[in-house]
């Protein structure tokens, strides 16, 4: 990848960054919503090159400040892997605004049709035009690439945009706030910071629509206050999602690729594998060859730039009450950890297998969202399919086959926000598909060219011809009209 994250051949320092953020007042996001809602000065409609215009400057400030935004996501993480922002965060944004500036002409071209038969020679039309002022809501666990990506379709659509970034990347969200300062104007786009209070005063705002990225319990709130104004949602949530590794499948290649996808960002991914279907009997062949995977990729934690933290103490603490409640009910926790190291300094959490579980434990009830991988065994692909469906629909499903048979009978009979065969992860990545879960792990979705209809109003137009026949139609009502009527039922 062609970016350098450093400037003038070093890292910014770390102590450079801005101050953290205090709390915005009802009274604050009140007036940056009534002037983006105005938009005075700025076109209702912005036509190609105005859009353009937005795109290419969203492109500029991912470019001109890759680095201190990497650097930023690590102070708020205590350490997150600069490489993996650069590859997670900063790629994929750059790729999505160059994919709308791409396509953006293409896009926004009305679609052209004939009416249905019996209104002949009248044609139809769908055009796409801006809702006008979109909300974005920001999660903490990629805070640049969830803040760019939906903006993305909000700018290509030719809508205003208010972000709110999550409390717990204050860095970031105060770094974010001072470039959208720079690089637009304030009746276009407004980047927002604060905690709890600010987010629950943004989702109540009568946007045109709401895009939330979290957990699926903050998305019940969110939902709830959308309603209120009626305002539609896109809701990207989480949930388990599930990896199964088929019988024909080398188990060591599935772990590796499986220990890759759940390590990154430590696990803090919503579409990271949540657990592990095995074959039954395959169990000790997987965890020795998970062993081996951490121990290459990360032969130290401690003080590895590239094993990243956990975001804070609560959530750290959340993870070891899973493992807790797993061993006080029966379950065997392998931690792997290759150097031995002493971790309880630091919020890092070793990669850890967690085996003999059941649904009874909280590590297979809630959203794990760290390192913490719990390993089930099935007989037959009846059993894997059954427990997967038995089980609220996840964001993301993993399969791991070269049997194509067994895949169609995974993809057909299964449901779930995306699917990435034979790895993990990498469905997201593909601008040319949605994204958006199903049920509990979301609604709505958006990428590419679906997150520009998503945010578009999708004008249906009929044109009506010169030449037609709807006068036999008119009242007063008759024969002929009884003799036409039966023709159309017929």
């Amino acid at each position: 990848m062609a970016l350098d994250l450093k400037v003038n051949g070093q890292r910014p320092a770390v102590e450079a960054g801005p101050a953290i953020p205090s709390e915005v007042d009802m009274a604050q996001l009140e007036r940056i919503f009534r002037t983006l809602k105005s938009a005075t000065g700025e076109p209702a409609v912005p036509d190609h090159a105005a859009r353009q215009a937005r795109l290419k400057a969203l492109e500029h400030l991912l470019l001109e400040n890759a680095a201190a935004l990497s650097e930023a996501v690590s102070r708020d993480f205590g350490n997150r892997s600069i490489h993996e922002t650069q590859l997670l965060e900063v790629f994929p944004a750059l790729q999505a605004v160059r994919g709308a500036q791409k396509h953006l002409r293409s896009w926004m071209k009305p679609r052209r049709g004939w009416a249905s038969m019996w209104f002949l020679p009248a044609r139809t039309q769908l055009r796409f035009q801006p809702l006008g002022l979109v909300g974005i809501i920001v999660p903490w666990n990629y805070p640049v690439l969830l803040a760019i990506g939906p903006l993305v379709a909000a700018l290509a659509a030719g809508n205003r945009a208010m972000i709110k970034m999550s409390e717990l990347t204050p860095h970031a969200g105060e770094l974010l706030a001072a470039l959208v300062g720079r690089y637009f104007s304030s009746g276009q786009l407004a980047v927002v910071n604060g905690g709890p209070a600010t987010g629950k005063a943004f989702a109540s705002l009568p946007f045109d629509h709401l895009l939330f990225t979290g957990s699926t319990a903050v998305g019940r709130h969110v939902m709830r206050a959308a309603a209120e104004n009626l305002t539609p949602v896109t809701l990207e949530l989480g949930g388990k999602s599930p990896a199964i590794v088929g019988t024909d499948f080398p188990i060591s290649v599935a772990a590796e690729r499986i220990i890759f996808g759940k390590c990154l960002n430590a696990g803090q991914t919503c579409i990271a594998p949540d657990y592990v279907l095995l074959p039954k009997g395959s169990e000790t062949q997987f965890i020795t060859a998970a062993r081996a995977a951490v121990g290459r990729f990360y032969p130290l934690l401690r003080d590895n730039p590239d094993y990243t933290n956990i975001i804070d103490d609560r959530h750290a603490q959340r993870l070891a009450g899973y493992l807790q409640d797993a061993r006080a009910k029966g379950a065997v926790v392998i931690e792997i950890n290759p150097a031995g190291e002493d971790l309880s300094a630091c919020r890092k959490i070793a990669p850890a297998l967690v085996t003999r579980v059941n649904d009874g434990m909280r590590i297979m009830q809630d959203e794990i969202f760290g390192p913490l991988l719990p390993l089930l065994s099935y007989e037959s692909l009846d059993e894997a399919i059954g427990y997967v469906n038995n089980h609220p629909r996840p964001l993301a499903l993993y399969y791991f086959s070269n049997a194509g048979p067994s895949v169609e009978r995974v993809l057909n009979e299964t449901t779930a926000g995306g699917v990435t065969v034979n790895e993990t992860l990498l469905h997201i990545s593909q601008e040319n598909l949605p994204f958006g879960g199903v049920g509990p792990s979301g609604m709505g979705h958006y990428h590419g060219r679906f997150g520009f209809e998503t945010l578009s109003k999708q004008k249906a137009v009929f044109y009506q011809s010169r030449l037609n026949g709807l006068k036999l139609f008119w009242p007063p009502f008759g024969k002929r009209f009884e003799g036409l009527i039966r023709l159309l039922l017929r």
